[in-house]
């Protein structure tokens, strides 16, 4: 596959200094997956977009990395709501709507995920309601009517949300919707306390939370429920050539509209007058004007870096006086030089617990720095599809949820030392299951919280942007607009964290500068 940006209006950041007063309708800052879509949509509708990235590649999370003869995924592990041909997920229609799907070729992957403990404990579940309920019931026969009454209960919330939602009931109601109502604010582990007895159930049960960051007690049902319900009808899917296919195909697109998008180039100040936005300063000096801007990086570094402390809005300030920062990664990228299968690693999304420990001790684990008993993912793209790596080898990434702060307080001169002993401690973890794994290492490479606050530019690496605590989660967000007006946000900072979720947020954010511009 051809992955490189296609010839047009991307250029790198000008190195003269020189001012430029070139006019734009919009100005995105950053090329994450938000701020792809946004730019697409945008350009799509005939709006002169400025895209400015200060990398040197397109995607922000979506992207990849070589060493050696493997082009490593970051950070895509199963990607929701795309659904079939045959029975479209909400993504793939909006995909359709920038018109890139042609551009991408989708691979479904057969699993839902496998969970596996050093003791030989294996359950592995397929993204099918009865195959889930069958196999978990086998395997803990004696909580079988409370699996049949989760996954009732998990489908009736999904249903209702849908409704609300996706498909924008203009008159929801406790009656119509009593299953939203009773558990939309209810935290996950007191749903499965509820219900089931086995700690190793309610653990088996919960995995998916580390795709949000935030462990039962703490997270809403709400995402529990969706996310089983998104992934077991509409399929987990990967992406030939990665993630970093996705995010060139929509730099190619945006570029075919007549877009122009600077690499290398970041956003120095956003240039505004009595709260309203005037245009942008780049890292190199230049000065554009807009109407609009759409920031596609944190909210925080938005208000704390590119602009003076008296043009923030006091209300900006409160609000995220009272945010937390999600946790980062600890994250290893291994090639072997075997096929998944020799080295024993049969499905794409495994989930290693060491335990089924209480939250409270997960959340103490990822608040230090060192690596013992918490949980991990190993995905290995080459199950589902045997040619994501050369032939007659495979690779993994494999992760760990960490806190940055405990990483920002490691002295310099002992990073690499303190790096390479916590990488040490995950690869025993993955040896435990998997004997063969260390002898087959080809190449590897190592990402703390401190590598991905470098590359992504998040504070402290969280790779979540916010906490998704009940109070911060779908139903209380504050929204993809600013007090300051004319710009909008577009990224898991504001929303929901995710690559189906901030892909359809730089697609939302585009449609209400539309309306803007339509109406005037």
């Amino acid at each position: 596959m051809d992955r490189s940006v296609s010839a047009g209006s991307e250029h790198q950041c000008s190195k003269t200094g020189g001012k430029s007063m070139e006019r734009y309708d919009v100005i995105v800052i950053g090329a994450g997956n938000g701020g792809l879509t946004a730019s697409v949509a945008l350009a799509r509708k005939g709006l002169k977009v400025l895209l400015l990235e200060r990398h040197n590649i397109p995607g922000g999370c979506a992207t990849s990395f070589c060493r050696g003869r493997f082009e490593f995924e970051v950070a895509l592990h199963q990607l929701s709501g795309m659904g079939t041909t045959e029975k479209p997920g909400p993504l793939r229609m909006s995909l359709a709507s920038l018109g890139i799907l042609e551009d991408l070729e989708f691979v479904e992957i057969p699993d839902l995920y496998n969970v596996l403990m050093e003791d030989g404990f294996n359950v592995s579940l397929k993204p099918d309601r009865l195959q889930v309920i069958a196999e978990l019931k086998e395997k803990f026969p004696r909580e079988k009517e409370a699996i049949e009454r989760f996954f009732d209960l998990a489908y009736r919330y999904a249903n209702d949300m849908l409704a609300t939602f996706f498909f924008k009931d203009p008159a929801p109601s406790r009656e119509k919707y009593p299953t939203l109502y009773e558990y939309a604010f209810k935290p996950a582990a007191q749903v499965l306390d509820d219900l089931f007895s086995d700690p190793l159930l309610k653990a088996v049960l919960s995995v998916y939370w580390g795709y949000l960051g935030l462990p039962p007690t703490r997270l809403s049902f709400a995402y529990l429920a969706m996310l089983f319900f998104v992934y077991i009808e509409f399929k987990p899917f990967h992406l030939k050539g990665g993630s970093q296919a996705l995010s060139t195909a929509l730099v190619n697109r945006f570029l075919s509209h007549g877009g122009t998008a600077r690499f290398n180039c970041g956003a120095r100040k956003i240039i505004q007058k009595n709260h309203v936005v005037q245009g942008v300063t780049t890292t190199d000096g230049e000065e554009f004007e807009a109407g609009f801007v759409v920031s596609n990086i944190s909210p925080i570094s938005t208000y704390y870096q590119l602009m003076d402390p008296e043009e923030v809005p006091t209300a900006v300030l409160r609000e995220m006086g009272g945010r937390s920062l999600s946790p980062s990664a600890f994250t290893m990228f291994i090639g072997f030089d075997r096929e998944p299968d020799r080295l024993g690693i049969t499905e794409t999304t495994n989930f290693l617990l060491a335990n089924a420990d209480a939250d409270d001790k997960v959340l103490q684990r990822m608040q230090q720095v060192s690596i013992g008993d918490e949980p991990m993912v190993l995905s290995c793209y080459d199950v589902a599809d045997p040619g994501f790596s050369p032939p007659g080898t495979c690779q993994a990434n494999i992760v760990t949820l960490k806190y940055g702060a405990p990483w920002l307080r490691v002295p310099p001169h002992q990073y690499h030392q303190t790096k390479f002993a916590c990488a040490e401690q995950m690869l025993r973890r993955v040896e435990a299951i998997y004997p063969d794994v260390r002898k087959h290492i080809e190449e590897i490479e190592v990402a703390t919280p401190l590598t991905h606050m470098r590359y992504l530019g998040h504070p402290s690496g969280a790779i979540y942007g916010f906490e998704q605590y009940t109070k911060d989660s779908m139903f209380f967000q504050p929204g993809r607009s600013s007090p300051i007006k004319g710009l909008f946000f577009a990224s898991g900072w504001v929303g929901d964290c995710g690559f189906q979720p901030t892909l359809q947020a730089g697609i939302q954010a585009a449609k209400s500068i539309i309306r803007e511009v339509t109406a005037k």
